[in-house]
Formats: C-alpha cells, structure tokens, sequence
C-alpha cells in the first residue's frame, strides 16, 4: 500500500512511521523543509516537503494515496502559542480533510486525543467516547484545538465527504519520549530534582500498544468512529513513584495545594504578558489539578487493542532515558 504520514519526524509518528515501513507499505513522511528528521533515522520511507497549514503544498503529496495517517500537531498550554494551535491543529486538519476529500483517498486515520474529549473534576468520573465535552468553560487551547479538529473530520465522515477513524489517545510512555517538550517535569522526576506532586490523575499508555491500534484501525476501525487508546488509570503522585522507581530516586514526597498551583499558574500568565518566563501557566496548572481517565473498552472489543500495565510503559520510558544519559 502506499501511505502518507504527516508528523512522521514526531515521537508518535516516527513509531508510526517506523511500522508501516515493517510491515512493507511504501511509507511517504510529509516533512517540512527545515524538519529535524533525528527521529526517523534508519527508517526506509521517503521524504516529501509539505505543510499542512499550507493546504497547496498538500495536492501533490496526497495523490495516489491508499491512506493517510494525520498525526501533525502542536502541543501547548500558553496564551502566546493559542494562534498556533488553531493555525497547526484545526486549520491544519480543515486543509487535510479537504484534500482527502478532493482526491478520495479511501481513509484517512485521524490521531486526535483524549483532550478531545475532555476531562473530569473527580476521581469517580471515567469518560468513554460518548461522554460529553464538558470544560468548554476553562478554555483551555490545546483541548479545545484538539475538540474542534476532531468536529471538524466527524463532519465530514456523516456528510460522505471521507472515511475516517479518529483515534483518542491519552498520555503515551515508551522510548524516546523524554524528548518532548512536555516531558520536562517526567524527566525532573527520573533525576530526583522534583520535591511535589499535584492532586489529579492521568492514564497510562505504552506506545507499542497505541501503534498496534493505529494499524489495526486503518484495516478494521469503522468510518466516522472515535476510538480511545487508553491503558491504567493512576494518580500522579503514583505516576511519579512510578517513574521514581524506575529510575532509582526518591519520588516526590509533598503535595502541592490546587489552590497554591492556581495560584502560580495564574502568576506564570502575568508573566508571560510582561515578557518573561513563568513556573508554569494557569492551563498547566488545570491540567495537573484534573482526572484525564478514560474507558477503552470500545477500542479493546473493536481493534484488538490490549493495553500493558502502566508500570511496563513507564519502566521502558526510563530505560531509554538511561540508555541516552539523561539521568546521569
């Protein structure tokens, strides 16, 4: 078969990437011009220069295609990088369903998040593909860049305009994703430098587990479904322990008060105004305060897909932390 991935020189997507060329498709990477291209190293695909901001650079990349994995996005939680989000994340995917749809590409595989979805103010709420977006009122830029993408291709697969599946995936570990900007306090916690933790709660997932499913559901997803990769529900006090183990250091010992966090999230943005470099902002600090915890049921009865434990993620995300003297 002969594919496209956008994104192919991000963590996911040179996974991605790495996998469709093993199973011996004629992988095409669309890369910017000036892309680091480190993660797609050995990786036998071919390079074609394209942006998805830029839906021109799009027309002659796309033809021919049997399918196309979108991945391409951007990740924040700054005011300042709002624009970009919306530029990269919702007009990016406008441009790529378009395109799908003017050369009626036979599927396109949407790599969404479990940010789309939203999350819950309370442990005792688990959300699943049907729960309702509900944090409208936090306007929080990447969940909602991520919310109205991912409208934007459920859209156009119930008018008939494409075939799609969009795939929901919550927070991924495995080799190599310490080189995320999104890292940064993971990486704090592996080199014992972190003191606190915070009081909400996260899922777990290996990215082996989220590359099976991404294969699976280009060969059995239905059109127009959302399916949520998601692997072990926990708390980030015990994702830190987590983490902490694995590397051989004393894990966080005190929790920070939300309201505390609120507090300087709220003082990280005032910052931000003025020009300078904040602790960390007010989206950050909601992030950190709520429970992203998801169902995969549908996922696992659907595609097959079957989660290993969160400590197995974890234990493989540390090890390449070490094997790359990260930790040292």
């Amino acid at each position: 078969m002969k594919v496209l991935v956008t994104g192919a020189n991000g963590f996911l997507g040179s996974w991605v990437t790495r996998a469709l060329c093993k199973e011996g498709h004629e992988v095409y990477a669309l890369v910017r011009k000036r892309s680091d291209l480190s993660e797609l190293t050995g990786v036998p695909c071919k390079y074609v220069h394209g942006d998805v901001t830029d839906i021109h650079s799009l027309l002659e990349t796309f033809k021919g295609m049997d399918a196309v994995f979108h991945l391409a996005g951007v990740i924040a939680y700054k005011k300042s990088q709002r624009k970009l989000m919306e530029k990269v994340n919702v007009q990016g995917t406008a441009n790529v369903v378009e395109v799908c749809r003017e050369y009626k590409i036979p599927r396109l595989i949407y790599l969404s998040s479990v940010v789309a979805i939203g999350a819950s103010f309370t442990p005792d709420k688990v959300l699943n593909e049907s729960s309702e977006y509900s944090i409208e009122h936090l306007d929080l830029g990447y969940f909602e860049t991520k919310h109205q993408a991912e409208i934007i291709v459920k859209n156009a697969c119930t008018k008939g305009d494409i075939d799609a599946v969009i795939l929901n995936p919550s927070t991924i570990y495995g080799a190599g994703d310490a080189k995320k900007g999104s890292r940064s306090m993971q990486l704090k916690v592996a080199r014992g430098k972190l003191q606190f933790y915070s009081s909400g709660g996260v899922n777990v997932v290996a990215a082996e587990d989220v590359v099976s499913a991404i294969l699976s559901a280009w060969k059995n997803g239905k059109n127009g479904e959302r399916y949520i990769l998601a692997g072990e529900n926990i708390l980030i006090k015990d994702l830190f322990s987590m983490i902490a183990e694995s590397a051989g250091v004393k894990p966080p010992h005190f929790q920070i008060p939300d309201q505390i966090l609120h507090a300087v999230g709220s003082a990280g943005d005032l910052m931000e105004k003025v020009g300078l470099k904040g602790p960390l902002s007010k989206e950050n600090a909601y992030t950190a305060t709520m429970y992203h915890w998801f169902d995969s049921s549908k996922a696992q009865q659907e595609l097959n897909f079957k989660p290993r434990p969160a400590k197995e993620a974890i234990n493989n995300s540390v090890k390449w932390m070490k094997e790359h003297g990260l930790l040292s």
